[in-house]
């Protein structure tokens, strides 16, 4: 007796894309030319495109699959972490199974035996449901007596085929997708924006549309590469790795975006507040005949992209076995994928690093010299050392070691929260030397826990000692980690702009004079708005509408004494293992 088989459907949000477990992919944009009815028999299940293609289509699209007893799983995108019980908590790479979706924003699921609440934007619906399909087939055939192992393994394979399949179709339809978003930006949006001189300068469409052309001319190359790898008659031999190890170092252009990202949904959140920003906008996206997504919805899109392809490729890995000709393309590709998604997670880790240098440097007292920022962009160490002198001087000091420079600075006596500025030193000139205990025939001074810091150039020549052999140890390692640093961050091409670090820097001073001036300040920062930012910048930490509301109770706590800025700064050094 031949077993019955369900067949499982799968969504993909992004191009409205419907696979069956048969592998039948049946799409409602960007079809192939080519295509037949039969391969594209959306129609038998949907009835009408244009329901599905309507504002909320694709959540009346998944709760109808479950209302049909399908099992529909999402895939998370990065980690929710939630002190709430109505919330599911999970980690990027989690499956979730998606028991209503309902709202639009937040969905109900369930992992392992919890059903909660999880934010939509957190996770991606899955391709293929390669765990329900493969049970069923081989659930089937185990049933059928008089077939062999053998025909199992074929019929197994030619399953793993289809999934890589369709995966396949998944990148190219998701990929067409994108690029109509991205026309439909610079197109829909940026040119009506520049015809409009009144409503917008130059400054405020670089800051809400970022680098978006330059990564719209880059994407379509992209694609027009992969379309000429792209099998249309057997979409699973289709070797598309080529392209991303090809077009590898063009995706740094996604730091720039990512990085401006925030600031563009505050300055989109300044303008929507008057009426006319709002009307001008609703009309640029009628008149290009854009869906119903806000303009902040468009612009989150390459956020998106870039975070995905890492799990693409991630995916089309799993289904492309060794023979395969595209096997060894498709693993660099994505080991390079995730290295451009590190990369962009790093500048964005500097950028947000650099504001804290900045208004590090303005609370010191006395500052000489170039910015730190002109040649730094990270805290590396900090600390108390005692600098000897030539004559057998000891200078106390509070040292900040940062890639490229070590600067120097005193305490004040009387207000131990003030520094002031000594000096400091080039680290790219300097070799660090470690110093055993005993006499030092270089300053004739008997030391312990000592290094020193030499310039063979010019016969600089530094001493220093820490107070417990676990400092030494710490500032060893230290000058260790910062010579490591900046030589990854030549590798890397790691740089931060010139107008960045300005901006900073002013930024930074403008900040102390309004607080000189006399305004008040509690040493706690404001939380930034979460409205329309995604999960690279900020976690999620609306509660759900849909949720009955309890009452919320915030515990007080004991008023402390504020700790000197330049004390909570050496907290933000990164941890080194």
């Amino acid at each position: 007796m031949v077993a019955r088989r369900e067949m499982t459907r799968f969504w993909s949000l992004e191009s409205l894309q419907f696979v069956s477990a048969d592998g039948v992919t049946e799409s409602s944009t960007l079809t192939d030319d080519n295509a037949s009815e039969e391969d594209y028999s959306f129609e038998e299940m949907c009835q009408a495109n244009s329901r599905y293609l309507q504002p909320g289509g694709e959540q009346l699209a998944i709760n109808e699959l479950i209302g049909d007893g399908s099992t529909v799983y999402a895939e998370a995108l990065w980690d929710h972490v939630t002190m709430d019980d109505q919330e599911l908590a999970f980690k990027a790479g989690d499956v979730i199974r998606v028991l209503d979706a309902s709202n639009k924003e937040w969905w109900w699921g369930m992992i392992d035996d919890k059903e909660a609440w999880f934010p939509a934007s957190f996770v991606r619906l899955r391709v293929n449901q390669e765990d329900s399909v493969v049970e069923s087939v081989e659930h089937a055939l185990s049933e059928e007596q008089d077939i062999s192992s053998s025909k199992l393994r074929h019929k197994t394979a030619e399953n793993k085929d289809q999934m890589r399949a369709n995966v396949i179709k998944e990148i190219m339809n998701t990929e067409r997708v994108y690029i109509k978003h991205l026309k439909d930006i610079c197109e829909g949006y940026i040119r009506q924006c520049r015809k409009h001189t009144g409503m917008f300068n130059e400054a405020q469409l670089n800051t809400i549309f970022g680098n978006i052309e330059d990564i719209y001319r880059f994407q379509r190359k992209f694609l027009k590469d992969l379309e000429k790898q792209y099998n249309k008659e057997e979409p699973h031999l289709s070797e598309i790795g080529s392209c991303f190890l090809f077009h590898q170092e063009g995706f740094a252009i996604y730091s720039e975006y990512c990085n401006n990202h925030p600031s563009a949904c505050v300055e989109l959140a300044k303008l929507v507040k008057h009426s006319k920003y709002r009307h001008f906008f609703e009309a640029c996206r009628l008149l290009q005949q854009m869906i119903d997504i806000a303009i902040d919805g468009f612009l989150l899109t390459p956020v998106q992209k870039i975070c995905k392809y890492p799990l693409q490729l991630a995916e089309l890995l799993k289904y492309t076995t060794p023979e395969h000709n595209d096997y060894q393309n498709i693993s660099a590709a994505y080991e390079a994928m995730k290295n451009v998604a590190c990369l962009i997670n790093e500048r964005k880790r500097r950028l947000e690093s650099i504001d804290k240098i900045a208004h590090w440097q303005v609370s010191i007292v006395g500052w000489e010299g170039e910015d730190v920022l002109a040649r730094s962009s990270e805290l590396i160490h900090s600390g108390e050392l005692t600098k000897i002198s030539k004559h057998g001087k000891t200078q106390q000091r509070i040292f900040f070691l940062f890639d490229h420079q070590l600067i120097l600075c005193k305490k004040d006596i009387l207000r131990r929260d003030m520094l002031y500025y000594k000096s400091r030193i080039d680290m790219d000139e300097m070799e660090v030397l470690d110093v055993e205990d005993g006499r030092d025939k270089d300053f004739s001074i008997t030391v312990k826990n000592a290094f020193k810091l030499q310039n063979e150039a010019s016969s600089e020549l530094y001493l220093f000692y820490a107070k417990k052999p676990e400092d030494k140890e710490k500032w060893l390692q230290a000058c260790r980690d910062e010579r490591r640093r900046v030589q990854e961050d030549k590798e890397m091409g790691m740089e931060i702009s010139e107008n960045q670090k300005k901006q900073a820097i002013s930024n930074a001073r403008k900040s102390r004079q309004g607080k000189i001036k006399g305004v008040s300040y509690n040493g706690c920062p404001v939380p930034p708005p979460h409205q329309g930012l995604h999960p690279i910048h900020q976690r999620h930490i609306t509660v759900p509408t849909s949720i009955p509301q309890q009452q919320v109770f915030s515990l007080a706590e004991p008023k402390r004494k504020q700790a000197p800025f330049w004390h909570t700064f050496t907290k933000l050094t990164p941890f080194r293992k």
